[in-house]
């Protein structure tokens, strides 16, 4: 029998719910708010006063080839990020799952990367990856121009790509080991005595079972991916070399705050709005169709 609260006055109610709403009123309601009148309106870029535009900044926006290039450049760190990171972390969590030696000492570290701030975790990866003082300098003495971020794009890509992975890694980590954890161990126990071995088990049992995980870390992890990247690329190439790296979310930042284009970054986010929300509907609506629960 479930039992809700019940309060004698309906202010106290509001009351311990108005802390709350504040919270969201202000930073997103209001924030998203803004950004719809900001996106159908001419913004000046030292203040005066705002014109209405209709559609203008949409029509501007979506007939800028470097916009296009921003979304595809987002499409393919996502879709990578996701990948990367989703991968590596099934594979440490299958490793921890049969508690081999040394497990719960792994356990406990692979979790600390996830509480390193991108911008910390985006300092690190950019002196690591420094192609004159860091790991792979070693390697341009050999080979020159062998890596070299600073002025090559697909090597600025793979590296923002690294960076944001390693920090995703525990976050999925987390997940896959707490799906794995959760399946009985009297079907893999009974897998194994009728002579499977551990990849099959892995392959039949396991696998099918964690979709539901699967399903969950994709929305998550290709989300995120969109809105949860700026921190990375600021630090690291800053949407270079000559924009290789320039994101959805970088552009945004790059264009209202540097190029004083207020309007235009408005309608951008709003677009990343739409573009994230309509990614998470069609996971929800075709992709959870292949996922059983029981």
């Amino acid at each position: 029998m479930e039992n809700r609260p019940h309060f004698k006055t309906l202010w106290l109610g509001v009351l311990l719910v108005l802390p709350q709403l504040l919270l969201v009123l202000t930073f997103f309601y209001w924030p998203t708010g803004a950004a719809l009148f900001w996106a159908f309106t001419l913004e000046q870029p030292w203040g005066g006063g705002s014109q209405f535009v209709g559609l203008d900044n949409f029509s501007n926006i979506f007939t800028d080839r470097f916009y296009w290039e921003s979304v595809l450049r987002s499409l393919v760190f996502g879709v990578g990020a996701s990948a990367l990171a989703m991968g590596i972390a099934l594979v440490l969590a299958l490793f921890c799952d049969r508690q081999l030696r040394g497990y719960a000492y792994y356990r406990t570290a692979l979790v600390w990367p996830f509480a390193v701030a991108a911008p910390a975790a985006a300092v690190a990866f950019r002196y690591i990856f420094a192609p004159e003082a860091g790991v792979f300098a070693a390697l341009n003495q050999l080979y020159p121009n062998l890596w070299n971020p600073a002025t090559n794009g697909d090597h600025a890509m793979i590296m923002i790509i690294i960076a944001y992975s390693w920090k995703y890694v525990a976050y999925n980590f987390i997940f896959f080991l707490a799906g794995l954890q959760a399946i009985p161990r009297s079907l893999v126990e009974a897998g194994a005595m009728d002579g499977a071995g551990v990849l099959r088990r892995m392959r039949d049992i396991q696998l099918p079972l964690l979709t539901p995980t699967f399903f969950f870390l994709l929305v998550i992890n290709l989300t995120d991916s969109f809105v949860d990247s700026f921190g990375i690329v600021d630090i690291t190439t800053e949407g270079g070399p000559s924009k290789a790296t320039t994101l959805m979310v970088y552009k945004i930042y790059f264009d209202g705050f540097k190029g004083l284009d207020y309007s235009g970054a408005a309608a951008q986010s709003i677009v990343l709005m739409v573009l994230v929300m309509t990614l998470t509907v069609v996971q929800f609506r075709y992709i959870e169709r292949r996922i059983h629960y029981k």
